[in-house]
């Protein structure tokens, strides 16, 4: 039976920054990715560099580079929601549920992948996490839900208030370089990190090893640390 999985984020480039190894791993192995963009992040502050995107041109440059991340990654299906990039905590809380509710209906994952409410670093992210995690819960569908975070953060995750056991550690070794292409992809984003951009050894050797999901439903696997889907292996 295939396997889905549904990732809702804030903004192009969140899929590749934060989890583009763990997407491209699950890729790898068969797993049906669709992705969920609330914005075309064409408030970002970075316009490439030296600077080639303005304002104007910034919606279509990051949708072309998010479709190329696609790509790299493996993701299925790209959709976005059309929210204006830094407003998404200005959305009706209701309508967004259940914009995000008929996707998971639709789609029908057995994983949901979203922000924190509360961890998620910016608001838009914290907004689109809340609406996620509401939707999840009402739908009441038979996936897992789980929250992406930053870095290695959650290697500590009682610093936050968890425990080992909410926590699942993917090892993307063998992704790395998918997850740099992706990197690569994003480009308006990307130039100004001299790193994103050296010899590929060089910038492979800058990522991790690993990313780190929190648990974020009881129907989630808690025992099992090191896999989203672990009664098939990935």
């Amino acid at each position: 039976m295939k396997r889905r999985l549904l990732a809702v984020f804030a903004h192009p480039d969140d899929e590749s920054f934060i989890c583009g190894g763990t997407l491209a791993k699950y890729a790898q192995s068969g797993v049906e990715i669709t992705l969920v963009s609330a914005t075309r992040g064409e408030m970002g502050r970075r316009m490439g560099n030296p600077p080639y995107v303005n304002r104007e041109t910034m919606p279509a440059v990051r949708e072309k580079e998010l479709r190329q991340a696609c790509a790299a990654l493996g993701i299925h299906r790209l959709i976005f929601l059309d929210i204006r990039d830094k407003t998404v905590e200005f959305i009706d809380p209701e309508s967004l549920t259940e914009r995000i509710a008929a996707l998971i209906k639709e789609v029908d994952p057995d994983v949901v992948l979203t922000f924190h409410e509360q961890l998620g670093g910016h608001p838009d992210h914290c907004a689109i996490g809340k609406a996620a995690t509401a939707a999840f819960h009402r739908t009441s569908q038979k996936g897992s839900l789980y929250f992406i975070t930053f870095g290695d953060a959650m290697a500590y995750p009682e610093q936050f208030g968890y425990t080992q056991n909410d926590v699942v550690k993917i090892d993307i070794r063998h992704q790395l370089e998918a997850k740099l292409a992706a990197f690569r992809a994003h480009r308006c984003q990307t130039e100004i990190d001299a790193w994103v951009w050296e010899p590929d050894h060089q910038a492979l050797a800058k990522f991790g090893r690993y990313e780190y999901f929190l648990v974020g439903s009881s129907a989630a696997p808690q025992l099992v640390c090191d896999d989203l889907f672990p009664s098939t292996g990935a």
